[in-house]
């Protein structure tokens, strides 16, 4: 597939009302974030914040109308903080896209790979090029993260520094690309959610749709055992589950889910209403259409 076709493919459809103005991010441009941004919404505006929360504190004033929220990598795992901010962030999942990460190792002009040393990047994606760094003996040294890294290493040029990040980042702070696609895994992915201000959900009757939800339960035996029993027994595909811990407790745990369906599909609203029985607490995130993207990487089912 073309770079077009897949930046097209990537695009994340909303009504016009919610798909114009600023979407944030968290970084500096030429971010990941950034790259998840400009191919889902190429018609808003880019906003860049200094973390997360900034993010999110942007969409709730009305300075942008969208955030784009990395929560997992197919290889790192998840994106540290971005759960537990989730259900308490005020806003709705509206949307998810699919950001493959290709990782090109960033040196100012002139430099040569054998030249250099170390490469800065975020912790996440340094975890992603382990093979590479090892293989040509370069130390990693950990920076605030992948954009701000290559801006970094544009101001200093010195060849023996060099940054892992995109090659936007690379356009964008004029730097020479003197590895490309260093990541371990070509697999590498990253998943990002669409998050609004406004309640915007997939129709009933739509296909391929996604409910997010937390959940926490009841500190008695085979409580989590019983409270995802319905989802079995309704056939409710749940395709992400995770815990973490609430409020720095160790007897107090939030569960985060994504399943398959509906919550006004039948089996769907049974599963959700058994699941209620055995918890203090559920919170639908949002309701929206799963990304084409989950298609491609869906294994083939066995026995044919």
């Amino acid at each position: 597939m073309s770079q077009t076709a897949a930046q097209t493919a990537n695009r994340v459809s909303l009504p016009a009302h919610a798909a114009a103005g600023r979407i944030a991010f968290q970084g500096e441009p030429g971010a990941y974030s950034h790259m998840a941004c400009l191919d889902a919404f190429p018609a808003m505006e880019p906003l860049p914040c200094p973390t997360f929360e900034a993010a999110i504190a942007a969409v709730k004033s009305g300075e942008a109308e969208l955030a784009m929220l990395p929560v997992e990598n197919s290889t790192y795992g998840r994106v540290a903080d971005i759960h537990s901010l989730l259900p308490d962030s005020g806003l709705f999942i509206v949307g998810e896209t699919f950001v493959p990460v290709r990782i090109h190792l960033l040196g100012p002009r002139g430099a040569r790979l054998d030249q250099v040393e170390e490469a800065q990047s975020h912790a996440v994606l340094l975890g992603q090029c382990r093979e590479f760094l090892r293989s040509h003996g370069i130390r990693p040294v950990i920076g605030a993260d992948t954009a701000g890294s290559a801006a970094q290493i544009a101001r200093e040029g010195d060849p023996r520094r060099a940054a892992l990040a995109s090659a936007l980042a690379a356009q964008i702070n004029d730097l020479e690309v003197l590895a490309e696609d260093v990541q371990d895994a070509s697999h590498n992915a990253t998943r990002f959610l669409v998050m609004s201000r406004r309640k915007i959900e997939a129709e009933p009757d739509a296909p391929h749709v996604l409910t997010s939800f937390v959940f926490e339960v009841r500190n008695v035996p085979a409580a989590l055992y019983k409270a995802l029993g319905g989802f079995a027994t309704n056939g409710v595909n749940m395709v992400k589950l995770e815990s973490y811990m609430v409020n720095g407790s160790f007897t107090a745990t939030r569960f985060y889910a994504d399943i398959e369906g509906h919550p006004e599909q039948r089996p769907v609203r049974l599963a959700l209403e058994e699941l209620g029985f055995f918890t203090n607490e559920v919170k639908i995130l949002g309701v929206y259409p799963a990304h084409p993207y989950r298609d491609t990487v869906r294994p083939a089912a066995a026995g044919r």
